[in-house]
């Protein structure tokens, strides 16, 4: 009879759902997030040349900076809808103070990968941004899909300080660094603006908001937003009196 890790092994995004619900109930290593101002981080995954030229700038306006994961098998690469930075986007990325981190090399979902695929891979995005010129290697990790893999967790241990997925939750309370929780800015437009209630309940009652996007295009993707919504959202989060903060320098600050 197959294990319960085979079976969800076999049913695609389903799979990657139960998964992830199963870790935010059962993992371990839990972390007290306690923190007497909001906190907000913006962060962007695959990192579309738009996310660089749009949306690095309207955090820069604002006084803040975001986190941008990069997977280094997809620089360059020509989409329809749009084109991921190449390795001079990411040095530019830290020379502006931004943070970059890891989203695998190859972006596949971890379930996917051998436990000795899973290092080398690793070790190649590492690799492909030290030859970017970013210095020191990444120490935040955003899953592809947003599928996390238990077995893998002692990998990203060793590796990471922490761990983003997805989870439209605000974190709060006992927190598991290896499976933080994310909002997702994507289409419809008039969905991604009233976003900001997000900020509002963080505003409220204290904690960390995560959000993810990809692209910050005039006509964006099913992933992304306008440039208008997302300096929307900096902008309400700067004036709300949340600190925005890159994930690692969130982590300083919680003393994690």
């Amino acid at each position: 009879m197959p294990s319960l890790i085979e079976n969800i092994q076999r049913h695609g995004g389903l799979a990657d759902r139960l998964t992830n619900r199963l870790i935010w109930k059962f993992a371990g290593a839990r972390r007290a997030l306690a923190t007497d101002v909001p906190l907000v981080s913006f962060t962007f995954d695959d990192v579309p040349d738009s996310a660089l030229d749009q949306g690095a700038a309207i955090l820069e306006r604002h006084g803040a900076r975001g986190t941008f994961y990069i997977a280094g098998g997809l620089a360059g690469q020509v989409e329809p809808e749009r084109v991921l930075i190449a390795p001079e986007g990411c040095r530019e990325l830290a020379e502006r103070g931004h943070e970059v981190g890891c989203h695998t090399f190859s972006h596949r979902r971890i379930r996917d990968m051998s436990r000795r695929e899973l290092p080398r891979d690793l070790d190649r995005n590492a690799a492909y941004l030290a030859g970017a010129g970013v210095a020191p290697p990444p120490a935040n990790f955003a899953f592809p899909y947003n599928a996390a893999w238990p077995l893998a967790r002692p990998e990203f241990r060793r590796r990471f300080r922490s761990c983003r997925g997805a989870g439209e939750a605000i974190n709060r309370g006992l927190v598991d660094p290896l499976m933080l929780k994310a909002v997702e800015i994507r289409q419809p437009e008039a969905q991604a603006r009233a976003l900001t209630r997000w900020i509002d309940d963080v505003a409220e009652t204290p904690g960390w908001l995560v959000f993810f996007t990809h692209d910050i295009a005039a006509r964006p993707t099913a992933h992304g937003c306008t440039p208008e919504t997302f300096d929307r959202l900096v902008a309400h989060a700067v004036d709300r009196g949340c600190i925005v903060l890159p994930v690692d320098r969130a982590l300083d600050r919680l003393g994690w």
